[in-house]
């Protein structure tokens, strides 16, 4: 695994939110802190504010894509179009492995109710899918923005 992969799953492991998580391994590497990078994500997991939405692990992975292509001047149509389609590439790359990007059928349940969590705690959902797809994410970011998914010989993305 590499480093990002690795510091992805060990922030998750602390206990942060699956967005968090990923945003956290990233973000340093794009000027953002730690800590700004947590407060960024942390509405965003359990599919946003445990609503059952979108996936955390990709809403953090394309808040990453953001930061690494996003387009800092509103003229700039080439940067929107470059950060959409690698967007859009993270989002067919996560699909093809899971299905779909929403929360509540990745987890096969309502994140956001007490029988949700108690589903979830019940099946070791956290620890059998939430990390799954922490990893994939940091996986996918890697081979999308870093051209490897090993860090030998890792150059910063355009």
């Amino acid at each position: 695994m590499t480093d990002g992969i690795d510091r992805a799953l060990h922030c998750f492991q602390e206990g942060f939110n699956c967005a968090q998580a990923v945003v956290a391994a990233y973000g340093p590497e794009f000027g953002l802190t730690r800590d700004d990078a947590l407060r960024t994500a942390a509405a965003f997991g359990g599919g946003v504010a445990a609503m059952g939405e979108t996936c955390g692990a990709v809403s953090g992975a394309l808040m990453v894509i953001g930061l690494a292509r996003g387009m800092t001047d509103a003229k700039d149509k080439e940067a929107k179009k470059r950060t959409y389609g690698t967007a859009q590439e993270f989002i067919e790359r996560f699909k093809a492995r899971h299905f779909t990007l929403l929360c509540r059928e990745l987890l096969g349940c309502e994140v956001g109710t007490p029988e949700g969590m108690k589903f979830m705690k019940e099946n070791d959902l956290h620890t059998r899918l939430c990390a799954v797809f922490v990893k994939d994410a940091a996986e996918i970011i890697e081979e999308l923005l870093f051209q490897t998914p090993s860090r030998a010989g890792r150059t910063h993305p355009e």
